[in-house]
């Protein structure tokens, strides 16, 4: 993974009250058809980039560029809410279909029936709770696909998780310096 060298909104400190998930998706929704704040984000097909944004209302933004078959591996937010939108070509998102408390775990037997698999091509998304875990999948073998993200409060940490059958096991503790 790589960060680009484009730059980043400026910073904007607010006192209003937390973002909805509904402020969230339509932020992530309206910079996704926005070509120039896409035009931040250098392509590459070998590997992900990104570029941090500033979202509404105090939370991160991350616009992300997914090479073909690039995925981000099982994971949650840290106890974020958060909300992405794809912005060209498709991502698959593979969830479970229950909230997980995110903390106080190591393993989980998953019921069947649990999982969840959504395709989001251009122009869709999906937000989610402050307990979800799921992974995101770029399923295209040619095509690179670009997604804007938003997360509040901004990520404290990301847990990522190693998945065999129906066991999800806590593998590592990620915190933004690792980003």
């Amino acid at each position: 993974m790589s960060i680009t060298s484009a730059p980043a909104r400026s910073p904007r400190r607010s006192s209003s009250p937390a973002p909805t998930l509904a402020e969230l998706l339509a932020f992530a929704r309206e910079t996704a058809a926005d070509p120039e704040v896409l035009a931040q984000l250098a392509i590459n097909p070998e590997e992900r980039t990104w570029v941090r944004l500033q979202g509404p209302k105090g939370s991160e933004a991350w616009l992300i560029g997914w090479p073909p078959g690039s995925e981000t591996g099982w994971h949650d937010h840290g106890g974020s809410s958060g909300a992405f939108v794809t912005a060209s070509g498709e991502l698959s998102e593979l969830s479970l279909g229950l909230p997980i408390p995110t903390a106080g775990w190591r393993s989980l037997e998953l019921m069947e029936g649990v999982d969840r698999q959504r395709s989001l091509p251009a122009g869709r998304g999906r937000s989610f709770g402050p307990h979800h875990v799921h992974q995101v999948i770029n399923p295209s073998e040619e095509q690179v696909a670009v997604s804007v993200h938003c997360y509040y409060p901004p990520l404290p940490m990301q847990r990522r998780y190693a998945r065999s059958g129906h066991t999800l096991r806590l593998a590592l503790v990620e915190g933004p310096e690792q980003w």
